[in-house]
């Protein structure tokens, strides 16, 4: 259960990275491209932090939603 939570906020921070990207390659600035590129790049890290410890969560069991049989 919990790892079906943590898809929701991962795949909307995935959504956001790739706005993000996209957004910051159509501008003309240099310093607004980079600085686009590595806030995507630390949007999509986060994201994939929170599917990474969902599945650890779901996996060792410690998921409050399940009760332990």
């Amino acid at each position: 259960m919990c790892f079906f939570i943590g898809l929701m906020p991962a795949t909307l921070l995935m959504i956001v990275g790739y706005f993000v990207l996209f957004s910051s390659n159509k501008t003309d600035s240099r310093g607004i491209r980079i600085f686009g590129k590595v806030l995507a790049i630390w949007v999509f890290v986060i994201a994939a932090s929170i599917f990474i410890i969902a599945a650890y969560v779901t996996l060792a069991g410690l998921c409050p939603f399940v009760p332990n049989a």
